[in-house]
């Protein structure tokens, strides 16, 4: 939600990684790099474009990477720019913390809003990248818990029980009954395992290695 100043950087423009950001792009890259990739879908945020290019730069020189605005960070209106010390002593923090599908942050959207769009868009990108497709979406912390929590049938007011760390990486696969969360927030190891035609049989579509950017 907060970047590593503790600020909540939102839509605000020209935030880019940092030194830290961009080691932890080159270990995830690295990770990522014997995945066999049909795409790439990254939210509109600078920080995000520049973490597809570092997975991008050790994959075939044509893979496509698109840009996806509902994969966007949540638009926390006059909330962005400000400091979590300060936006703590608010009384919608707590909303935000403890029931989360209550929360609308000023001047921007509800987290619920944020999920429904952000959920929308992966199932969209499944259909048009097709069966047994693996790709990489690239974008924040709290899309992506609330992707997954949606992929775990948890409600929203749960998903700040999932930790989703700078640089990691979570695997769905969406099947044609159901979504199956194969692993969440792994910062290390060989995720070659998760390319098509490596995993389990009748498990259906392979859906996105969704990354946490910021």
């Amino acid at each position: 939600m907060a970047n590593a100043d503790g600020i909540l950087d939102g839509w605000l423009p020209d935030v880019h990684l940092d030194e830290t950001g961009r080691t932890q792009s080159e270990e995830a890259a690295r990770h990522l790099a014997e995945v066999r990739l049909r795409a790439m879908v990254t939210s509109p945020m600078e920080r995000c474009r520049e973490t597809a290019q570092f997975v991008a730069a050790r994959k075939r020189k044509d893979l496509p990477i698109h840009t996806e605005v509902d994969l966007a960070e949540c638009r926390y209106g006059e909330w962005s720019g400000m400091s979590v010390e300060v936006l703590r002593k608010e009384p919608l923090w707590e909303v935000v913390d403890r029931h989360p599908s209550a929360a609308r942050f000023p001047g921007g959207e509800s987290l619920g809003d944020m999920q429904a769009r952000a959920v929308r868009a992966i199932r969209k990108w499944n259909r048009r990248l097709g069966e047994n497709a693996a790709y990489v979406a690239v974008t924040h912390g709290d899309v992506i818990k609330a992707i997954i929590a949606d992929a775990l049938g948890l409600h929203l007011d749960l998903f700040q029980r999932l930790q989703i760390d700078p640089g990691s990486v979570s695997v769905i696969r969406y099947t044609q009954t159901r979504p199956q969360v194969a692993c969440v927030n792994i910062t290390g190891g060989d995720l070659s395992r998760f390319s098509p035609g490596r995993r389990r049989k009748n498990t259906g579509d392979d859906a996105p290695l969704s990354r946490r950017s910021s």
